[in-house]
């Protein structure tokens, strides 16, 4: 496979976090209230600090994460998605790599993540990235959310 790179998000790449979601979803899920607000509006986690993350492979936008800022240098980690042809080779770990360089770059003080424990692959990429199971703090606003994780370093 030829090489990864990563890109930060600009307006014309916001039709592939909507796409590159919505087909997980519909896979494994549905798309709740949440989920339509937040990737119809892609430009709303630029505007309130946060950064959404694309994994690009000859010109092509193959999968994306979100930072989303919550105040007070608290950001989910939010909207991972690898289109299904690209899964298992290792575009989730770039992804994830990218994720914590751009935390760290934004002063990031704590970085969670909500998601549901029939995803088995990603939560144990998420555990090889520093990230550990811990108690729901707060009522999720997703309701196939059964899973929280939060980043606690390498």
């Amino acid at each position: 496979m030829k090489e990864v790179t990563t890109l930060l998000h600009t307006s014309t790449l916001g039709a592939h976090f909507k796409s590159l979601n919505e087909e997980w979803l519909k896979k494994y899920f549905v798309i709740e209230p949440i989920d339509v607000h937040v990737l119809s509006r892609p430009d709303e986690i630029i505007s309130q600090g946060g950064q959404i993350i694309y994994a690009s492979l000859d010109q092509k936008i193959i999968g994306c994460v979100a930072l989303k800022h919550h105040g007070e240098q608290v950001f989910e980690l939010t909207k991972m998605a690898v289109t299904a042809e690209y899964q298992a080779k290792g575009i989730g770990a770039i992804l994830m790599q990218k994720c914590i360089e751009v935390f760290d770059q934004l002063n990031g003080e704590k970085l969670y993540l909500e998601s549901h424990s029939s995803l088995q692959p990603a939560i144990k990429l998420y555990g090889r990235f520093g990230f550990v199971k811990l108690p729901h703090p707060f009522e999720s606003e997703y309701q196939r959310s059964d899973y929280y994780m939060e980043y606690l370093g390498d």
